[in-house]
C-alpha cells in the first residue's frame, strides 16, 4: 500500500511559481503529478522512476521539474513561469509499474490533492 500526502499549492500571478512537495510511504517504482479541472479528462504533468528518469508533458516543459528526496521519503514538483491555464488541483500519485506504462496521468495511487490557481 502506498500513501501520499501533498503540501505547498496556493494562489500566485502569472508568472509567478510554486513547489509542491508530496510525503510518500511505501514502495513504488514510478511516482508523478498529474492534474485535474473539473469537467475535464486529468493530465499528467510529470513523472520519475526509480532509476531517477523524468518524463514531461509538453505543456509544461521547461517550466516545471520534478524531483525526489530518497532519504526524505518527498516527492517534488517545481513549478515555474506560472500560466493561468496551470490552474487545477494537483495531485501526487505512484505506481508499481514503470512510468512508460503510466497514460494520461492514471497512477494505482495518488494522494489528496492540492490546489494550484494563477491569476492574469
Amino acid at each position: 500500500q502506498v500513501q501520499l500526502v501533498e503540501s505547498g499549492g496556493g494562489s500566485v500571478q502569472a508568472g509567478g511559481s510554486l513547489r509542491l512537495s508530496c510525503v510518500v510511504s511505501g514502495y513504488s517504482y514510478c511516482m508523478g503529478w498529474f492534474r485535474q479541472v473539473p469537467g475535464k479528462e486529468r493530465e499528467g504533468v510529470a513523472a520519475v522512476d526509480s532509476d531517477g528518469s523524468t518524463s514531461y508533458a509538453d505543456s509544461v516543459k521547461g517550466r516545471f521539474t520534478i524531483s525526489k528526496d530518497n532519504a526524505k521519503n518527498t516527492l517534488y514538483l517545481q513549478l515555474n513561469s506560472l500560466k493561468p491555464e496551470d490552474t487545477a488541483m494537483y495531485y501526487c500519485a505512484a505506481d508499481m509499474i514503470p512510468c512508460l506504462y503510466i497514460t494520461t496521468g492514471h497512477f494505482g495511487y495518488r494522494g489528496q490533492g492540492t490546489q494550484v490557481t494563477v491569476s492574469s
